[in-house]
């Protein structure tokens, strides 16, 4: 693929240093059909996830006591498929029409409660900055002097958020952020308060008619819990996707664009049932190369960023085992200007 590179772009791969290699460069490296929408797989996944979300309720429906946290777990990880799609519709790579990917995606965020133009919005900071110090909106590490600086109640949210009870995480995220106007820019206001509407009248209409047909228990039964099956999927997702002992965060006037992205971002191997569900979304690498790849290509520019930039960058594949969680949540805690992350049994002794 390098031959198709222009002749600056080749000299920039031939140097052995990631240094003057933009994120063009590598772009340019993945073939073209990485960017290609094809609309029929696209609604296959639409299709895939309606299909397995009504599954995982008749499951919660029929399911005795004992049974219920898998129909949960089952429902929740079909919902997060949702995400997906509208995750891919935020990012434009769902429809060639914008009105397609506004719609779609506010629909497929519904039922999460997640206001969609606020959620773009804010995602898009993220891939914009990928691991940079304090301007990374997600799961960026405290300073050592800033946690131990806060008062009890906050080192204990942030305690807890990043170690074992990190599959909770996302939904402080969630509601912390996405309802808030002061965090977007006067021109994004307008569409960020028609997403926060209209969750809101759909939670206005459903909630109520919820509990009124089902009690309350039926509204947990039926939305909490898989809701909460979903944040699990969301938590991991975004916690993975950038967190190693060794992927470090860096402050703007040292950060690189491509180390980033393409060095500092995880590609997770999950069970298979998972990544069908969830329509790739584990793998990460190319995504945050170029956001308009549509999930359904992201296997194909993932080999390809592997054969080109292979034996220059250790682009990183883990599997998603309780030991590997417990690397990250047992160590990623605070940030360290060398050595990534330090433990907060660390700063304890």
């Amino acid at each position: 693929m390098t031959a198709t590179l222009d002749r600056l772009s080749t000299e920039r791969l031939s140097n052995g240093s990631l240094a003057n290699v933009t994120l063009r460069d590598v772009i340019k490296t993945l073939p073209k059909e990485c960017f290609e929408k094809n609309s029929r797989k696209a609604w296959q996944q639409v299709g895939l996830s309606i299909v397995m979300a009504i599954l995982g309720y008749v499951a919660i429906a029929l399911s005795p006591w004992f049974l219920l946290p898998f129909a949960w777990f089952f429902a929740g990880t079909a919902l997060t498929g949702w995400f997906v799609v509208g995750h891919d519709c935020g990012h434009r790579s769902f429809a060639k029409r914008r009105w397609v990917n506004d719609l779609v995606g506010h629909i497929a965020f519904l039922p999460l409660i997640y206001p969609f133009h606020p959620w773009r919005l804010l995602h898009d900071h993220h891939h914009r900055h990928t691991n940079k110090q304090e301007v990374d909106n997600a799961w960026h590490p405290w300073y050592v002097e800033d946690f131990t600086a806060e008062n009890a109640v906050m080192k204990a949210a942030y305690w807890l958020m990043r170690g074992r009870i990190w599959w909770l995480a996302s939904v402080i995220h969630w509601a912390g952020i996405h309802f808030d106007l002061n965090n977007f820019a006067k021109r994004d206001k307008r569409k960020a308060k028609l997403s926060i509407v209209v969750v809101a009248i759909f939670a206005a209409i459903v909630f109520p008619t919820m509990i009124a047909t089902l009690g309350v228990w039926g509204w947990v039964k039926f939305w909490l819990m898989p809701w909460l099956g979903y944040h699990f999927w969301m938590s991991t997702f975004t916690l993975v996707h950038h967190t190693a002992p060794d992927i470090q965060f860096r402050p703007s006037e040292s950060w690189n664009e491509v180390e980033a992205q393409l060095a500092g971002t995880v590609h997770c191997d999950y069970p298979k049932w998972v990544e069908v569900l969830c329509h790739d979304i584990s793998v990460h690498v190319p995504h945050h190369i170029s956001t308009g790849i549509p999930s359904y290509n992201l296997r194909m520019a993932h080999k390809s960023l592997k054969d080109t930039w292979g034996e220059r960058v250790r682009i990183r594949e883990e599997r998603f085992t309780w030991q590997f969680m417990r690397s990250i949540v047992d160590h990623c805690h605070l940030y360290h200007a060398e050595h990534a992350y330090v433990p907060f049994k660390a700063i304890r002794r």
